[in-house]
């Protein structure tokens, strides 16, 4: 875009009068355009350009009383004065009309500019700014006088109201030139780096002044100017903008435009190293030249666009020539990277084989055993210890879920108290020897599944199913050394969105219908009837006279015996009604006693409260709603609170619903035996040789299951120092499974959620950033005593069994409802199987639609549609064991999709194999991967967030 009387050769001085050591370090030597913006800045380079605040003042009040007063803010976005509310508003991106630039460079072009300028105070500054030689001796005074006036400034303390600094405008003294306390006491100055400077621009219409005035002042040294401005930070620029009085906010709107070129990082870096009028005006051409021009009548210039949720990259707007020369480093770098900002799996040393037995494994401990000092010592933070109690609370809700949920599935082999004491147990080990730390070892859904698997097989066939399970238990560890040794780890790089979308969304499907399926055992034992039905009657609880509670149901005779058969978690039923329940007509006595239809409805009440609460908890942690802190605890929390809120309901009601089922004592859950597992109990023998088969088949399903939670915490994302551990942490997997079979304890892998809300947890970020800008993600805080301390905190839970019996099985059921359906919503696929219903013109603008046909999108979600199918189908009928295997077969499907889909369409709809992306030549995809295309070309990937976003659950 051309000005009137604009030079052809304005855009490229720019980088003409770049000196030569700069333009071969780029930007970067200065204020880096990828700096602040790029997370990824510092592999490239340093940035040494500090930030810069600008600061609109304006002049009002003409000719009665003049003041200045600020009416505008900017760092990366603007902030407006909303003086009928007395505040500021939300930051927000900021737009400006085209005549505004045009009159703003003409002013400029005539005006005064002064580079390198020696003033050390505001008064200095203000002899320097008013010797022009169109304003008589007389103007000047006058124009000093107005500029050391006090403006005012709206500053917004957190525990007070607004105060408006300085209200009552006047002269500044030399000595008054020092900074106001309301400065100091601005929380905006928290918002700021160490070093940051400051630009003052002062626009309005004076009387006196017969012709418009432009002075633009870069300072040699940055030097605060007393008042001036709102934060006390050394000012380096300095402009003014002054005329007689026009129709119109036009100084008002130019003014604007100086604040918004100034805010223009790589306006910035061009105007800090101009060293005349021409460099000046060549950088705001070089401005020009990408702005967007909106026809009016097409949009509401009063709209206000909100911040987006990640910059694009500078490196697309360098110059041509600091492009050229900083293009190499920035495709070695892009290209190392795919389409979602992950690393190639191939260039993870822990995915390297080594050509020897257990050499990953050495390789893993010789990596972390020189980190193993600091794992301890980088825990001395604060935030460590916030994230303790938020994993400890989220820890023992998952024992709480998954024991009772095991205790069902095993009729009570396994229940509650085992859970605790395994969780805290393997938990610890791990923590202390793992490779990597930060994983929490839980009971998860996939293992869950297979113990129900192999509990149903035992009963079906007359075995003894916890001895049978010791057998597996240890084939399985014999099984995960092998592939330790083997180094199998390095299979997980064929692990891509395909096969973790389909394991998450079938343990997902898996936890939502056993959820619901236990409700309908609960409504089906309970069913809801009319008062006089036959099979209406009372449940009745009463102290027995061991002091324990008993309970009675009374229903049909017909019915009596299937109620009491089925495993609802009551603690003790009894067929002999106690002395104090007697019946008349259907309708119960005592205090004691509830109706059938009781239990069936406030059970269903339980179950949606938790699973509803829980739902509602989650959406407020992404809403507008109370501060920043209470949404993340209300989010983070929401599990534990909505099982907190269903008890309370439960015991305020005093309703009889099924409770979970702890011991009284530390004991066994399963009366009747010890701690240790007998090797063979009443099986035969060669049992413990034939259980290798279901070992193999459970080998296969640990290994995934750790393995893709490795994949997903030790992505290149989250910016780990310290390295993975894939080999050691399936080697302490192994020699942990032993041991919890032989004390008949669940076993444990990886559990993705909670691990992932652990590393959120100890997130580091920046803390200066600009109003309106997402703090930049920094690391993760990697240290193993937040996971000891939870697990140490786990085991005395062991005690808390008194209490834990208060709380009803319908809440867990709900919390597993909760569990499922959040799992599987924040993955793609679910995304893509919306579009199948929804009409093109409406779907939404989602980054792989633009580049892939919309029918090899459907074809790609009905493949993996079929592939769920398939293993729902296996999973449900008797060789449901094998569905391990069928998981495994995700990976070759995936190998197979490279016949149906191109090398472009797998890199948005998925990731490429590792021989894929060794098969594809450089050139062929750095247009899609780098930013020097022309101007024509998408560059939807500058967009793509660099920090992680944790929300994938497969747990």
């Amino acid at each position: 875009m051309k000005l009137p009387g604009q030079e052809e050769s304005d855009i490229s001085s720019a980088s003409e009068n770049v000196p030569t050591g700069e333009l071969d370090s780029g930007p970067g030597s200065g204020l880096s355009p990828d700096g602040p913006l790029d997370t990824d800045s510092r592999e490239l380079e340093v940035p040494k350009d500090p930030p810069l605040f600008i600061q609109l003042n304006e002049l009002l009040g003409w000719p009665h009383a003049p003041e200045w007063k600020e009416t505008g803010r900017w760092v990366l976005f603007e902030e407006k004065l909303e003086v009928g509310a007395g505040r500021w508003s939300t930051p927000h991106v900021p737009t400006m009309a085209l005549p505004s630039l045009q009159k703003l460079r003409s002013l400029l072009a005539k005006g005064l500019v002064l580079l390198d300028c020696p003033a050390l105070s505001l008064q200095e500054l203000t002899e320097q700014v008013t010797r022009v030689e169109s304003l008589s001796p007389e103007l000047r005074g006058k124009l000093k006088a107005l500029l050391l006036q006090r403006p005012q400034h709206l500053i917004q303390t957190p525990c007070t109201s607004p105060c408006w600094g300085s209200a009552h405008p006047r002269e500044a003294s030399q000595e008054e030139e020092a900074p106001l306390k309301e400065q100091h006491q601005n929380p905006l100055r928290q918002k700021f780096a160490a070093g940051a400077e400051a630009g003052a621009v002062l626009a309005g219409q004076l009387g006196f002044l017969e012709q418009p005035l432009g002075v633009f002042v870069r300072l040699r040294d940055p030097v605060v100017l007393g008042p001036l401005i709102e934060v006390p930070l050394p000012s380096r620029f300095f402009c003014l903008l002054l005329g007689p009085p026009t129709l119109g906010r036009g100084y008002h709107e130019m003014g604007r435009a100086v604040a918004i070129l100034l805010s223009d990082l790589q306006f910035q870096w061009r105007v800090r190293r101009a060293s005349s009028l021409h460099d000046l005006l060549a950088a705001l051409d070089a401005f020009l030249e990408e702005v967007t021009v909106l026809p009016p009548g097409r949009w509401d210039p009063t709209a206000r666009i909100p911040p987006p949720k990640c910059l694009p990259s500078e490196h697309k707007r360098l110059p041509s020539q600091l492009r050229v020369a900083k293009g190499p480093s920035v495709r070695r770098r892009t290209s190392a990277e795919d389409r979602h900002g992950r690393r190639q799996h191939a260039a993870n040393p822990e995915l390297r084989r080594t050509g020897r037995l257990f050499g990953g494994l050495v390789q893993d401990v010789r990596r972390k055993a020189s980190w193993y000092p600091s794992d301890f010592l980088d825990a001395l933070h604060p935030q460590c210890f916030s994230a303790v109690l938020y994993i400890y609370l989220a820890t023992i809700t998952n024992a709480i879920t998954f024991g009772g949920l095991l205790g069902e599935a095993t009729d009570g082999a396994q229940g509650v108290l085992e859970s605790f004491l395994g969780t805290a147990v393997t938990g610890a080990a791990f923590c202390l020897i793992a490779g990597q730390p930060l994983t929490i070892l839980s009971s998860t859904g996939p293992v869950l599944v297979f113990e129900r698997l192999l509990f149903s097989f035992s009963r079906d066939h007359s075995l003894d199913y916890l001895p049978f399970r010791l057998w597996v238990g240890i084939w399985v560890a014999i099984f995960c050394l092998v592939l330790v040794a083997t180094e199998a780890s390095v299979l997980v790089r064929y692990f891509t969105r395909f096969t973790e979308e389909g394991f998450c969304a079938l343990i997902s499907l898996i936890f939502i219908y056993d959820a619901v399926g236990k409700m309908l055992t609960l409504t089906h034992a309970y069913p809801i009837q009319r008062p006089g039905s036959p099979t209406y009657g009372c449940l009745c609880q009463y102290p027995d006279p061991g002091g324990n509670e008993s309970q009675w149901t009374s229903t049909n005779p017909k019915d009596r015996d299937d109620i009491l058969s089925m495993d609802l978690g009551l603690v003790n039923a009894s067929l002999l009604p106690p002395p104090e329940c007697a019946q008349r007509g259907g309708h119960p006595r005592g205090p004691g006693c509830h109706t059938v239809p009781d239990i069936a409805f406030f059970s269903i009440l339980l179950f949606l409260t938790s699973f509803l609460f829980a739902m509602a908890l989650k959406h407020v942690k992404t809403s507008r709603f109370f501060p920043s802190v209470v949404r993340k605890m209300l989010g983070d929390f929401s599990s534990v609170l909505a099982i907190l809120l269903g008890c309370g309901l439960d015991a305020f009601l005093g309703l009889a619903t099924p409770k979970l089922m702890v011991p009284r004592e530390f004991k066994p859950t399963l009366p009747g035996r010890g701690w240790l597992v007998s090797p063979f109990g009443a099986n035969p023998w060669w049992l413990s040789v034939a259980a290798a088969l279901p070992a193999l088949l459970l080998s296969i399903l640990i290994f995934m299951d750790q393995q893709i939670t490795g994949v997903i915490l030790n992505r290149a994302e989250y910016r780990l120092r310290k390295g993975a551990g894939f080999h050691l942490d399936l080697f302490c997997v192994a020699v942990l499974m032993p041991f919890t079979s032989a004390l008949g304890l669940p076993w444990y892998v990886s559990a993705t959620v909670i691990s992932l809300a652990h590393m959120d947890s100890l997130r580091r970020e920046s803390r200066a950033c600009a109003p309106g800008e997402a703090p930049s993600f920094l690391g993760i805080r990697e240290q193993r005593l937040t996971g000891l301390a939870v697990f140490i905190l786990t085991g005395i839970s062991i005690f808390l069994a008194p209490i834990l019996k208060f709380i009803p099985m319908p809440l867990l059921y709900g919390i597993f409802l909760y569990m499922g359906v959040t799992a599987i919503s924040s993955i793609q696929f679910t995304k893509r199987v919306q579009l199948l219903l929804i009409p093109a013109k409406h779907q939404p603008d989602l980054l792989f639609l633009r580049h892939v046909p919309l029918s090899r999108v459907h074809l790609f979600t009905a493949i993996q549609l079929a592939c769920l199918g398939l293993l729902w189908i296996i999973k449900s009928t008797p060789a449901a064991i094998i569905f391990p295997i069928m998981l495994l077969g995700l990976v070759g499907v995936r190998k197979a999709l490279e016949w149906v889909f191109s090398p472009q369409e797998l890199l948005w709809l998925d990731e490429l194999m590792p021989e894929k992306e060794r098969s594809i030549p450089e050139k062929g995809v750095e247009p899609e991967y780098s930013f020097s295309g022309s101007d024509s070309e998408d560059s939807e990937l500058m967009y793509q967030p660099k920090a992680p976003e944790i929300n994938i659950s497969v747990n």
